[in-house]
């Protein structure tokens, strides 16, 4: 990852993400909203529920609550909410304060080392990876989970060692795709499931127009994002780099509500508060939500999920 991108994105969620989980939680991802995105519910099981569904759809997690994998690897893990409920709901734990200033404090000491399940989480934020450790301390879980400053195009682990590779939301920072997934790859074990859920652009039936690459361009400005890609493409790079069992799907409906109420929660006074604090990277991404609803509503911006096994 080159260094100017690099300094990019961890400045951008050094500064955004204590306002993020101040008005949002510890969840930095789309909702699930149901398949055709009509369902109502509250921000924060929306975005549960998105966890778990992936969870369902890739069969990681069946519908009996039989589960497989024991070492876990978030790549892009924020401040640590997924690594955290992925740990929780893969256990089969369900004794936790589900509050969204207090998620997952164990309300008894159900929490025990002899669960054989680890987490590990990377981020190009110290402020994340010190966040999400406190988060995880918190939970009772100091000893099951770490978190790291890492780049995921060059992780510092060894071929072969995690069960589960999951990357919510973070492909679209990569600045090098193949390099990045042939990377998970590389650190999956064999028989072990990579999950990935990016954002994405429509499938390349047509070329983009100018208005279209205008539209994503202004997109990259504001995330940090160097380029993203189609579904169609990152499927072709996991069966190139040797994934088995390749399977895709296109949730956009889905979650397209998310930036609705996104730029709704925008609109209260200790947000827009805590933006001003925040610095002018948080102000500008806040001040271009409208960006990405837009993108969703002309079918220009798709979120994509693919899985595969080694």
């Amino acid at each position: 990852m080159s260094a100017t991108l690099y300094e990019q994105i961890q400045q951008f969620y050094d500064a955004s993400s204590g306002l993020w989980e101040q008005i949002w939680g510890e969840h930095m991802h789309h909702g699930y909203y149901g398949a055709d995105g009509t369902q109502r519910k509250d921000r924060r099981q929306a975005q549960i529920d998105l966890i778990e569904e992936i969870l369902q759809w890739s069969g990681v997690k069946t519908e009996s609550g039989e589960t497989h994998p024991k070492n876990i690897l978030d790549v892009g893990c924020g401040i640590g909410g997924t690594s955290v409920y992925l740990f929780q709901s893969l256990s089969g734990i369900k004794d936790y304060d589900s509050s969204p200033q207090e998620s997952y404090k164990p309300k008894s000491q159900a929490w025990s080392n002899e669960i054989n399940i680890n987490v590990t989480g990377i981020t190009l934020s110290p402020v994340q990876a010190n966040r999400a450790t406190e988060r995880a301390a918190a939970a009772g879980l100091s000893e099951k989970t770490s978190f790291l400053v890492a780049d995921a195009q060059a992780m510092p682990f060894a071929d072969d060692s995690f069960d589960l590779v999951w990357s919510l939301e973070s492909g679209e920072h990569m600045p090098n795709k193949t390099q990045f997934i042939q990377e998970c790859y590389r650190v999956l074990k064999p028989g072990g499931t990579f999950i990935m859920v990016t954002w994405c652009h429509r499938p390349m039936d047509t070329p983009l127009t100018t208005d279209e690459q205008k539209h994503l361009q202004e997109i990259y400005q504001v995330y940090c994002l160097p380029y993203v890609i189609s579904l169609p493409e990152y499927e072709a790079i996991a069966r190139k780099v040797g994934l088995q069992n390749v399977r895709t799907a296109d949730w956009s409906r889905a979650v397209a509500p998310f930036w609705d109420v996104v730029i709704d929660s925008a609109l209260t006074p200790s947000a827009i508060w805590g933006l001003l604090l925040s610095g002018w990277s948080t102000i500008q991404a806040a001040l271009s939500l409208g960006l990405m609803r837009r993108g969703y509503e002309r079918g220009l911006i798709r979120f994509g999920l693919l899985c595969g096994n080694k």
